[in-house]
């Protein structure tokens, strides 16, 4: 801790001692490049992940089977109404063709499932959610994958996904979060950067020529239901205009996308809010040669999964900022040096993964930032996995608990589209959309729910919402504890959590960032947990800490059951570890906003956080 600062906080824990209240100022956000938030939180991660439903990770939570994998056992205080499929009672009578499986961990590898915007709306049938079998499911594949009839309906349990389940279990989880539209990847994408898929122009990859004009017709699949200018909408999965790497290094014919308007980075950028997009194998396999009409080439990136197939570790269409002309990084330069991530630069807030490890071991983490898995981790059905998407979740979270910069951090976790899985759950459209063209699959490409939904906002065609459910999970020392959100959320409240804490203002022009709702119900701001939890590479706790602990021990290395009550030891979940651990309790716990508390009277300083520990459990010395 800086000299300079500690009296401010010895200053505020004298005043709370003697009954007073003192307001300690939030740290200044300056060295990252931002002004004052409006939260406690001065740094948000988020943490972007593939192709999951809710049902598909969480639809037996908290119960898992223990007959394989890592044992998970939940706390008895982890909430019970908690909208799962088992919860809902249909994992045994199910309307649809096959009932639920659970998928054991050595069903980590499976096929891919249909996940296009009118197979999704079709599969939910207006509400009913009966007809996944017809309209997602992939039963057969290859390439070592596995595959059964019904196979769409499956899910795992916290035997697999354990980490996902213990992170739930010490932070904040939501069961009702939702894609902003139907569809695959890059609509999700989109939506989180912008809450908008509409504005695209259909863009010649050879000359770099924009179609769209009064007398030209633009790309089908790049752009749908276009306007007389030829603007129209994103629904599918069509490579970003301003990407070396798109369209295989630009060795393909297919039309890329360019998209209008603007996106949070813009925002962020016009407020000198420090930004980030992180993406695994940005950093090209060779670089551009800076002659004009080259590219980049990101091919030979490549890392294999846990069933050792090899795939491509980036995809274009995953990197939303580089579908705007004012956000990309066309030939992927990398940043000059560390200090110049997260601002203005010639990588123009792009960068590879590696670039954000290196800032945050450097304490240069930007105020946003937004992590890209490569893509044998990032959970897609088909390439990746869970085992090899928990391996990358762990790795950077325990990382980023391990920083200084943990006791103001945010990391959201989210996903773009649900793959088509099973979701028992449902929610009525709130835009509605009446494109009724034939899509592939002979109907419609707008269900019946979606045409009877209330108008386009914008007027914009094809952006029928809210799609699909996903897991959300909130993962803060400003979170709630084993706390399960209800609060509907989509993917763009992530834009207008990270708006309003920056105050940036919004998007305009029709964007969901005005009309998703609010991920506060995630957060305790008066009452933070200050909280470190570590976890092992098989999801199992290594151990439970306060912020700033400094003790000795790791906590230990081996498995263990997945949880730690209250006061249990690091150790007992996670090994041998021999180092104490203090937790706050799971309900009812508070302490002030700056973790601020008394216990046993014992005065510990840590992370830029000074409070007193008491034995079982933290009083609030001030109200925040």
């Amino acid at each position: 801790m800086r000299p300079a600062r500690w009296g401010a906080f010895a200053g505020a824990a004298a005043l709370a001692l003697m009954g007073g209240t003192a307001q300690v100022a939030q740290a200044d956000s300056a060295h990252h490049g931002g002004d004052a938030t409006t939260t406690p939180i001065k740094h948000v991660v988020v943490i972007f992940q593939e192709n999951v439903s809710f049902d598909h990770y969480f639809g037996t939570y908290p119960v898992a089977a223990n007959t394989d994998g890592t044992k998970f056992t939940a706390s008895k205080k982890t909430p019970k109404d908690i909208d799962t499929v088992a919860h809902a009672g249909l994992l045994t009578k199910n309307p649809n063709q096959y009932a639920p499986k659970r998928l054991g961990p050595d069903k980590a590898l499976t096929c891919d499932q249909n996940h296009n915007y009118g197979a999704e709306q079709y599969a939910g049938n207006g509400g009913k959610a009966d007809a996944y079998v017809q309209n997602t499911e992939t039963s057969t594949c290859s390439g070592g994958l596995f595959g059964e009839p019904g196979l769409v309906m499956d899910y795992y349990d916290g035997n697999t996904v354990t980490g996902l389940w213990n992170y739930a279990q010490h932070y904040s989880m939501s069961d009702n979060s939702w894609s902003n539209t139907y569809g695959p990847s890059t609509p999700g994408a989109l939506n989180l950067i912008s809450g908008q898929t509409h504005g695209v122009i259909s863009v010649d990859p050879k000359t770099g020529s924009e179609n769209p004009t009064q007398t030209a017709t633009p790309d089908a699949y790049t752009v749908v239901s276009p306007d007389a200018k030829g603007v129209g909408t994103v629904i599918n999965d069509p490579d970003p205009a301003y990407d070396d790497c798109s369209d295989s290094d630009h060795t393909g014919t297919n039309a890329l996308a360019s998209m209008q308007g603007k996106n949070i980075g813009d925002l962020l950028n016009a407020k000198n809010v420090s930004w980030g997009w992180f993406q695994g194998g940005f950093r090209p396999g060779t670089a551009w040669d800076g002659k004009a009409g080259d590219y980049a080439s990101c091919r030979t990136v490549t890392h294999t999964n846990i069933g050792g197939a090899a795939s491509e570790d980036y995809s274009p269409h995953h990197s939303p900022f580089q579908y705007y002309k004012s956000t990309a990084n066309p030939h992927h330069l990398p940043p000059k040096n560390v200090a110049e991530i997260g601002h203005n630069g010639q990588a123009n807030h792009n960068y590879d993964l590696t670039d954000f490890d290196s800032a945050l071991k450097a304490g240069n983490l930007p105020a946003v930032s937004f992590l890209k898995a490569a893509e044998y981790q990032d959970g897609h059905a088909g390439y990746s996995d869970p085992t090899d998407e928990q391996n990358f979740l762990v790795k950077e979270i325990n990382a980023l608990q391990s920083s200084p910069d943990w006791k103001d951090t945010a990391v959201v976790i989210a996903y773009d589209d649900s793959d088509g899985w099973y979701d028992h759950a449902f929610a009525a459209p709130q835009n509605g959309s009446k494109n009724t063209s034939l899509g592939s699959n002979g109907k419609a490409v707008d269900s019946p729910a979606c045409q009877a939904g209330p108008a386009a906002a914008g007027g914009y065609a094809d952006r029928c919402g809210p799609g699909t459910r996903q897991p959300l999970l909130v993962i803060s020392p400003y979170s709630k504890v084993n706390s399960v959100d209800h609060t509907r959320t989509e993917q763009a409240s992530i834009t207008q959590f990270i708006e309003d804490n920056w105050k940036t203002g919004r998007i305009g022009d029709a964007s969901f960032d005005a009309t998703s709702g609010s991920l506060l119900g995630a957060f305790d701001f008066k009452h933070p947990n200050n909280k470190q939890v570590l976890l092992n590479t098989n999801g199992s706790v290594k151990s439970v800490r306060p912020i700033g602990f400094s003790g000795v021990g790791n906590g230990g290395t081996g498995g263990g059951n997945g949880h730690h009550d209250t006061n249990a030891a690091a150790g007992t979940a996670g090994g041998s570890g021999n180092a104490p651990t203090t937790q706050l309790a799971e309900t009812g716990s508070s302490s002030p906003a700056l973790p601020l508390g008394i216990t046993g009277g014992a005065l510990v300083v840590g992370a830029g956080a000074l409070y007193y520990a008491r034995k079982h459990r933290r009083t609030p010395l001030t109200t925040a």
